[in-house]
Parts: C-alpha cells; structure tokens; sequence
C-alpha cells in the first residue's frame, strides 16, 4: 500500500511504525473472508482491509483534521480477534496498527458522557479484583432493571449486568495471596504463575487447578507480590499510558522473581492476558528504563498449554470416555499461534477431543466487546454456540475466560478451562459443574501425588 506521510509526520515512532505496517498490505482481500464482524455485518468499512484504509487516511490528515466519527465507530466495532492476521499472506502487522490507531483516537477526540462515564467504569474496576468482586455483589439488585435500561438506550449497561453470574461471586481460591506452592516431588521447574483480575473473581477454580497440576508434577509455582492486571482490559480502550502503568507494575514484581532465581517461565492461564504480556516488549519499547526487562519478560511468558506441552507430564492417573468440545479462543489461536497444544495434551489425558466448526468466528466476547457492542457479540454468541451443539460434546473446553464467560450462559453445555480437566485426569479433583461425569471416569491404579504446600509471603 502506497502512503503519503509527510517527514514531520514520520518523526512521530507511532506515525512511523504505522507507515511500515501499511506499506505490507496487498489490498488482496483475503482477510475480509475470516473477520468475524465483516461475516456479520458485510460491511467493507467493518473488515481488516476497510479498517486499513480509514486508518491510512486518519493518520495521513493527521494535524488537518481530527479522526472522524465514521473511523472511530468502525475501530470500535473491531474485535481485535486476529484472524486476519493468521491470513494475510503479506504479513501484515493489524494488531499493532488499530492499537495505535486506537490510542491516536482516544488522544484526540471526544466521545459521549455514556461513552465516556461507561469506559471509565469499567477501567476503574475490572482490572482490580477487589473493586470488580464489590461491583458483581452489587450486580444482583441492578439485573431487574435490565428490561428498563434497554427501552431507555443503555443496552451496554443492560448487557454488564446480563454478564453478571446470577449465583453470586465465587469463593475465593485456596491458592490465594502472593505466595509458592512447593512441590512434594523433585523439582524439575520453577515458574511465575500470573493471577489476573478477572479470572479469579469470576473462576478462582482455574488458578487453582494450574498450581495444583503444576506442582504435583515437579513444579514450584509463585505468585509474586505487586503483579496484577495485564493491561489488555484498558490497551483495547485505547488507554495507553494506563496499560503501560499496569505492564511496568508487571514487570517491576515479575523481575523482582527472576532476580531470586532461574524463572522458567511466567505461566498465564487467561489468553487474552497472554497475547499482551507476551507483547509487554513491544509496549515498552521506548522506555529506556523498562525496555530490556519488559523484553525479557516476554519471553519468558507461555499459554499453561504451551508450557504443559513442552513438558513431561507422564501418564494420566484417571480415563475418561467423556467428548470435549474444544473452543480454540482467537487470543490463543491468532494472537499466540497456539493451536494444537491444547488438544494434544487433552488427548493425552484420556479425551475424545472434538473442534468446534467456524473455529476461526469469535465469540464476541473480546475483553469488554461484548459490552460495548453487544448486538454484535450477541450475534456472534449464538453462531458459536449453535456451532457447540452440533458437536454434540459433554463439555467444552477453552483457554480463555472471557470466552468461557460469554458463551456458557444459555448454553446446555458445561464449559470449564482446558486446565482444569487436565488437572482432574492427573489426580486433581471433580471441575465444579461436572459432578454428573464423574460416573465416566477411572481411576488408573497408582501412587497418588500429593499437593504441594502453599506458603503465603
């Protein structure tokens, strides 16, 4: 793609960067016929290559005009799912040109008080676990009001509290607080597990099974004192300086660890989270005080599965003859190129491993999407579980808990994280919500391993 910024225009590192990401578009198209909202809406303006285009000629005009209504109701109508980035054949960088276009856009218009007072409750308080778990107790007196705030246009609102559990917040997981839980075996690794914000709020079971299956099997697993939130949440809002707040308290906790001892990994169990701590690098390029450590800590990060499958786990200690159903989360798939780790190590655990048809069609859940836009992550709901049942699974699995967030409600079918059912064939306990098949599973006769202590600092 041929572009025309001017050399003052280029000496800004956002302009120039974009401009070496336009340059690789084709304009071939191919990205259009895998992009979740261009299938639904059929809107060229609503597909990669239509976003590239108005985001070309925003930034090109930059200092001529401010972004426009119809660039900045096209970007935010992007999921940011990747898939067109798994396709092009060009290479193009998508992820990091609409983050940038995105914050170009939050810098330099402003939006509407409902827009405006909506986004900054939900950066206020989905990424801290505290204000979030307060917000869902408070969820449960505000849901018959749902009917009322759709007739009075507040459908984002309507839709937060729909995504709200209506049996109440979860307990809290055993494994909590900073802290290492210390493996009974020899151990043969030690990693960082991340905890995040929402996950254990919303499914604190995950976090546990990963330290329970990690260290029964020879793996001293810390939770680091001043890590939190990834910074996905508020990245995706277009809130840079507040994401990189969140990258650099990350790195400042994660490096502390690494300091210590060899860190063999930085374990992440929510996909979103994932995709952008393994970005923390790039976020932090041109920070002279952060750049080398963000780096380092990039590369250290792994998906649970990726790490899981690099790693001898040995023989399964309970088979199953029971079919899952495994959603393969557009953060896992397209943001990590993770792709067959999850199902080989669910298929080395005794499963009869399906895929879902249109794995590559979002779920529409993307970090707040489904939120902000919820007739269109409500269409793509319905297409990704209509697509669940044709499977005709006894569970669904995911790496991802927005995913599992967005399409569990209304679907006849359990859904848990692929960590979890990894840890019950390895001697961990029942999934909540899987009670019902536990008549389906075995036990293989053998030594069971005991769980690692936990020792809270």
């Amino acid at each position: 793609m041929q572009t025309s910024f001017s050399p003052e225009q280029l000496a800004d590192p956002r302009t120039a960067e974009a401009d070496r990401i336009l340059k690789r578009c084709v304009h071939c198209g191919l990205c259009t016929a895998v992009c979740s909202t261009y299938v639904v809406l059929g809107d060229e303006r609503d597909s990669p290559r239509g976003r590239i285009y108005l985001i070309k000629d925003m930034l090109e005009r930059q200092g001529e005009r401010e972004p426009t209504q119809e660039v900045r109701h096209h970007l935010d109508r992007c999921l940011t799912c990747l898939s067109c980035m798994t396709t092009c054949p060009s290479g193009v960088d998508y992820m990091h040109l609409v983050d940038a276009a995105r914050a170009h856009i939050e810098e330099r218009t402003v939006r509407s008080f409902k827009d405006r007072a909506l986004r900054s409750v939900l950066a206020f308080v989905l990424p801290y676990p505290m204000r979030f778990r307060l917000a869902l107790k408070a969820a449960g007196l505000g849901r018959p009001l749902i009917p009322l705030l759709e007739r009075f246009g507040l459908k984002e609102v309507a839709a937060m509290l729909a995504l709200a559990p209506k049996e109440g917040v979860s307990r809290e997981g055993r494994f909590r607080g900073a802290g290492t839980a210390v493996t009974h075996s020899e151990r043969r690794a030690r990693v960082i597990l991340m905890t995040g914000c929402v996950q254990p709020v919303l499914r604190p079971d995950i976090n546990d099974a990963t330290i329970r299956l990690l260290a029964r099997r020879g793996v001293d697993v810390i939770v680091s004192h001043g890590a939190g939130c990834c910074g996905a949440l508020v990245h995706h809002l277009g809130r840079e300086t507040e994401a990189h707040h969140h990258a650099r308290r990350n790195v400042d906790a994660w490096s502390k660890e690494v300091e210590r001892g060899e860190v063999d990994a930085i374990i992440v169990n929510a996909s979103g989270c994932g995709t952008t701590v393994k970005d923390y690098g790039h976020m932090l390029r041109h920070d002279p005080a952060y750049a080398a450590r963000a780096a380092r800590i990039s590369a250290l990060a792994r998906d649970v599965s990726e790490f899981l499958y690099e790693y001898e786990l040995g023989a399964p200690e309970r088979w199953s003859s029971i079919r899952v159903a495994y959603h393969s989360a557009c953060s896992l798939q397209h943001g990590q190129r993770v792709h067959d780790e999850p199902r080989a190590l669910l298929k080395q655990a005794g499963f009869a491993v399906v895929d879902v048809p249109e794995g590559h069609i979002c779920c529409g859940s993307a970090g707040t999407y489904n939120i902000l836009q919820p007739e269109i992550a409500g269409e793509l709901k319905a297409r990704k579980q209509k697509n669940i049942r044709t499977t005709r699974a006894d569970v669904v699995a995911a790496g991802n808990i927005g995913c599992m967030t967005q399409l569990a409600g209304g679907l006849d079918v359990p859904f848990v994280h692929t960590v979890e059912l990894l840890d019950w064939a390895y001697g961990g306990p029942v999934p909540a919500g899987l009670e019902h098949l536990a008549p389906f599973v075995s036990d293989v006769p053998r030594p069971r391993r005991q769980v690692a202590d936990y020792i809270e600092t």
